[in-house]
């Protein structure tokens, strides 16, 4: 008898750092739903974006490929329709696939391999926030600014609470949909919450989780005029300088920020009940991570944007205690890996053909302990550059380096807070001298400028155009046949009413064998 193949719950929280949970060691942040994930699971210790930033981060991980190789620039960059997502290879394998809540999709597709899309998107899919990097001293109106901070506290309402809430209960909701129906295929749904993403602001019931007293204010305190040149571009494309920080401002910001990740983990925590009250968590494996993570004040830094560890790790759990058996991973990985491991396990642990090569490595070793790799490459194409920033992650040592500036080599082992920058140390000559070379030998970082440019040439007359005379949004729409929605007089009530319960009510004709 063949076996049931896994179904899979893909859960993703936006701007979630790593160094921000529980699990990862934070002494303040209460996300007791998470940590139990994670000790029950395997919990990657050194999982990064590829590109810290919302859009590419994302298309990346849903390609299993670097920016560079699928156009994944920035926040308004064209994810290709031809570009085969995990979605893609899953829906062929068999699985039905499901994505609620965000995933930045810029472009006429808005589906991208999943059969089904149960919300719209919170960000816009069109071309609208494309960075220019001819024009670098002009700071792009619609992107972050210190607001978020300055403004942040409670609230009983905001944008991101709507989206947030809403796509919980679609999420769950399908859940007892896919419960309730006779598709037999395994699923594969991926459930994306927009928080802690700023603005830092969440309900009061989250904000009186926390004290002020106690949260912790950032640990590395880097004046403006001794940041490196890529840090100062990042404080002027996020206007970081317009208003003097105070430490309550601070404290506020990151009290607000710890809060949403307390709302993220009541949310998941629902969906896990939900997976238990149906009866599918023992046959479900559960997925959490991140885009990137958020500096929160760290190096006077704020958002993401950078290599730095605040801004580029993610957490990475893997719950599947059937499979594979709790565990810590220490070496380095990336989300580009997902793609080849969720098509692994759907094929139960053969790989497809695969239509396009892959920069992502199968992490199905680290899972069942038998080796795997220790090395990331990371793209950074977005606002705030004015050229390739590339990052690599290898063993003990982060490389990053970007044609205009001084390169950058931390040793993460002695130095995990990154605050000396070994590129110049003559006992570090070798190592910094062979990262060079690596880098030369993969990056042609002349001619990928200038690709960059050209898209934000190209998105930018189609941006302007579009919003010319009548204006056709690509945005999702979710599509909700109201007619076959809760009562309707052509659908039989007794059945209707009998199917929508779980667990299933008995029919009338049971009901009459059961009283005999």
């Amino acid at each position: 008898m063949t076996r049931k193949r896994p179904n899979i719950l893909f859960l993703m929280a936006d701007q979630m750092a790593a160094s921000a949970l529980p699990l990862y060691g934070h002494g303040v942040v209460r996300a007791p739903n998470l940590t139990a994930l994670g000790e029950g699971g395997v919990v990657f210790d050194s999982a990064y974006s590829n590109s810290p930033l919302c859009a590419p981060s994302r298309f990346t991980m849903m390609a299993g490929r670097l920016p560079s190789a699928i156009g994944a620039y920035d926040n308004a960059a064209d994810f290709p329709a031809d570009a085969p997502t995990f979605a893609h290879y899953l829906r062929l394998a068999g699985y039905r696939t499901t994505l609620a809540g965000k995933m930045h999709f810029c472009g006429p597709d808005q589906l991208h391999g999943f059969e089904e899309r149960l919300t719209t998107d919170i960000y816009p899919a069109d071309y609208g926030w494309t960075p220019d990097w001819e024009r670098p001293e002009a700071r792009p109106s619609w992107y972050h600014n210190m607001l978020s901070v300055v403004q942040a506290g409670p609230c009983f309402r905001s944008n991101q609470l709507d989206f947030d809430d809403e796509v919980a209960f679609a999420a769950k909701r399908h859940l007892f949909d896919i419960a309730r129906g006779t598709d037999e295929r395994p699923f594969c749904m991926v459930v994306s919450f927009t928080h802690p993403h700023d603005p830092y602001a969440i309900l009061p019931e989250y904000w009186e989780r926390y004290d002020d007293a106690e949260i912790d204010l950032p640990a590395v305190d880097i004046a403006p005029e001794d940041q490196d040149p890529h840090s100062r571009r990042l404080r002027h494309v996020s206007d970081m300088d317009r208003y003097p920080l105070t430490e309550a401002q601070i404290r506020r910001a990151r009290r607000a920020y710890y809060g949403s990740i307390s709302y993220v983990d009541d949310q998941i925590g629902m969906l896990l009940a939900t997976l238990r009250q149906t009866g599918m968590a023992d046959d479900t494996i559960i997925v959490f991570t991140g885009d990137h993570g958020d500096m929160l004040g760290e190096r006077g830094l704020w958002y993401k944007m950078s290599w730095f560890e605040g801004s580029a790790r993610v957490p990475l759990i893997v719950h599947a205690p059937r499979q594979f058996a709790p565990r810590r991973v220490g070496e380095s990985v990336s989300l580009i890996d997902l793609l080849p491991t969720l098509a692994e396990i759907a094929g139960d642990g053969k790989a497809p053909d695969y239509a396009a090569p892959l920069d992502g490595r199968s992490l199905l070793p680290h899972l069942s302990g038998n080796g795997g790799h220790d090395e990331v490459f990371g793209e950074y194409l977005g606002e705030g550059a004015i050229a390739p920033l590339l990052m690599i992650r290898r063993e003990r040592f982060k490389y990053v380096c970007s044609a205009p500036d001084p390169d950058q080599l931390f040793d993460l082992s002695a130095d995990p807070r990154e605050r000396v920058n070994l590129a110049g140390d003559p006992e570090h000559r070798d190592v910094i001298e062979n990262f060079r070379a690596e880098a030369a030998r993969r990056w042609d970082t002349d001619r990928l400028r200038q690709e960059v440019i050209a898209s934000q040439r190209r998105r930018h007359l189609v941006a302007a155009s579009l919003m010319a005379g009548a204006h056709t949004s690509w945005d999702f729409q979710p599509r909700r046949d109201a007619g076959r929605q809760y009562m309707r007089n052509h659908l039989d009530l007794d059945d209707l009413e009998r199917r929508s319960r779980f667990p299933v009510a008995l029919s009338p004709d049971d009901v009459g064998a059961a009283a005999e």
